[in-house]
Formats: structure tokens, sequence, C-alpha cells
């Protein structure tokens, strides 16, 4: 097993990363159970597959355990869907002493942990993500967040889990385009500080994409949930060094928004965000053209979906409503190299309808 250390000071939580760790569960939070009521927050389908089993694995192991399911799709983060939680949570007489369970994708895990973070001022929960692109990213770092209808997780928290369970034997269920989308932010990861991983990835995407190799797909995970730990433990609040892990998702972001979130999944517009970002480094002169066209062939190894007409015009106005944006300035990150970012405020609105127009 591997397992890597989010180092927070008293706040710091291990990642563990081990196939089949799903039934190691209940001995593995032991630690954390001190007959206070769990709830495990999930999705139908997951509920059926996956969460009722551990419910009653959690229960033979003297957990008091209740399952609670949210709806499928980003219609999960709206407010209304929130206040339903808590009221459901008092339902159950849960109390500051509650522990959540968030099993599920980067939806159940933005909401369960903003739940968390919000119910009687703040209770446990603690992360096991079932997709790959929850997995490497969304379920590191305690970003919480539900949606508003002009943006993407414009209401949230940084909220730290206590533990974060990965197991890849989660991946053999999930279609194509999930693992696709799990592997954009994985290549993400080795782009933006992992030459090396960056490069090893292109060789293996075809493998890795079938699930061909059991160690490679782990030691890629862990190598990806390394890179995202040590961001964040250096940088837990976004002042700094953390804005580069949003290489590629401040168009990404946009693209979600003015498509209605159901027609790309996140990791595919990420990707697309990714290869605007790219292009923009070199027309900037940050990398030249081999570097860029060396980046845009790996990127273009996922087999992305073909984006729908958009109006670069209504993508522009989106960016504008960005988090990133501070005081009227937009900060973009870009490429050095492959394998070391740069935040810039040089990125203009002719640089970003150029960029677009490639989409």
């Amino acid at each position: 097993m591997n397992t890597i250390q989010v180092e927070l000071g008293n706040r710091s939580y291990p990642i563990w990363v081990k196939p089949g760790l799903l039934s190691d569960l209940p001995d593995k939070l032991q630690i954390f159970n001190h007959g206070q009521q769990w709830v495990i927050i999930t999705q139908p389908f997951l509920a059926g597959e996956y969460g009722s089993r551990l419910a009653e694995q959690l229960k033979a192991n003297d957990f008091r355990v209740a399952l609670l399911t949210i709806p499928k799709g980003e219609q999960a983060k709206a407010l209304s869907r929130v206040e339903s939680l808590y009221e459901d949570l008092l339902r159950m007489k849960c109390d500051r002493s509650t522990t959540i369970l968030a099993l599920g994708g980067g939806v159940v895990g933005d909401v369960a942990g903003f739940v968390a973070a919000t119910f009687m001022r703040g209770i446990d929960y603690i992360q096991v993500p079932t997709t790959l692109l929850a997995m490497v990213d969304s379920s590191i770092g305690g970003k919480t967040g539900v949606n508003l209808p002009q943006g993407k997780n414009l209401v949230g928290a940084i909220y730290q889990p206590k533990a974060v369970a990965v197991d890849p034997h989660f991946l053999r269920s999930l279609p194509l385009r999930e693992l696709v989308s799990g592997f954009a932010e994985v290549l993400k990861y080795g782009a933006i500080r992992d030459r090396e991983f960056f490069h090893l990835l292109g060789k293996n995407m075809e493998i890795l994409l079938s699930l061909g190799d059991d160690q490679m797909l782990e030691d890629a995970i862990a190598r990806s949930c390394a890179i995202k730990a040590a961001i964040v433990s250096a940088d837990e609040r976004e002042g700094g060094m953390r804005r580069i892990l949003n290489f590629g998702h401040t168009i990404g972001h946009a693209l979600e928004t003015t498509t209605g979130y159901n027609v790309l999944r996140h990791g595919e517009a990420i990707a697309f965000g990714m290869l605007c970002a790219g292009f923009i480094s070199r027309n900037l002169g940050f990398i030249g053209s081999d570097e860029w066209e060396r980046f845009r062939d790996t990127l273009y190894q996922l087999p992305l979906p073909e984006l729908p007409s958009i109006d670069p015009e209504v993508v522009l106005e989106t960016i504008t409503l960005d988090k990133k944006v501070q005081a009227g300035t937009l900060h973009f990150v870009l490429l050095e190299e492959i394998g070391k970012a740069v935040v810039s405020t040089d990125v203009t609105e002719d640089d970003l309808l150029e960029a677009l127009e490639i989409l």
C-alpha cells in the first residue's frame, strides 16, 4: 500500500492507495470510530454496487452507520440539494461528533465535503473516491463547493478530510470517458510539476486507458496524489504555489458552464483548457514551438469528444466570473516548460479568444 501524507500540522492526514482497499476500510477507519453516527453520502448506483455492502461491513465492526444518496450529475451541487441533506442529518439526530464518508466521484466529494464543512459549523469527513478524477484531484486538498447558475463551485470552503482512501479497483466499472477525464488530470500533474512523469504517461497512455497494468496504474495514481499533496502542504489556501493546480481550469470551467455541465466531463473540459493554455504559452514566448507540439500531441492521445459549437465571446464572459479573477486581474497558469508551470497576469482577452479559436 502506498501512503502519502498531506502535511498540514494538526490537520495532516493520510492518502492510502491500495487495490482492494474497500474491503479493508473497517480496519483502516477503526482509529476514527468513537461510537458516533457515521453517514455514507453517495449516489444511487454506487449505493447498490458498493455503499450498502460497505455499510454492512462497518456495522459488523461496531460502527453506527446510515446511508444517504444524492442525484447523479451537477444538479446535485445545487444549494437546494445541500439544504435537503442538512434536513436529513437533523432528522437522523446527527450532531458535531458525526462523521461523513463521501463515497463517489467529484460531485459526491464536493457536496459531502461542503456539508461536513458547514453542518454544526464543521464535522469530520473521509473521502472514498470512486473515479480516477476524484482519486487524483478533487478528494485531496480540502476544496469543497456547490454551484450557482452563474458558474461552478462559486460557493464553497477549504475544509480538509481526516483521510482519503483510494482503491483503484473502483476503476474497473468506469466507462472509457470517465477514465479519459481522470487521465487528463493525471497528465496535468506531469505538465505542471514532473516532466519525466508526463513523458512516461504519454508513452503508456494506451495501456493505462485499458487498465492493462495494475502496478503501472497504481504508481500513476500514487505519483499524482504525491504531487498534489506536496503542493497543498506548501500552500493550503491557494495564496501562491497551489494556483498552478488550476492549469487548464480557467477555460475548462468556462467550457463546462457555457455547454451546460452535462455535455463535457470535467476532465475533458480541462484537457481542452490545457490545450488552450499550452497554445497561449507558445504565443507569449514561454515555451517554444517544439515543446508546444510535444505537449499537444501527448494530450491528443486522449480520445477526447468533439467539442460542441461554442461562442468564444460567451466563454470569455464566463471567464470574467472565475474565482481566479482578482481585482479585475486574471491569474492564468502557463507552462515555462513541460514540468514547470507559472502564474501570469499578462494573458489578455485577445489571447483567450485566439486560443478558443483553435478548439
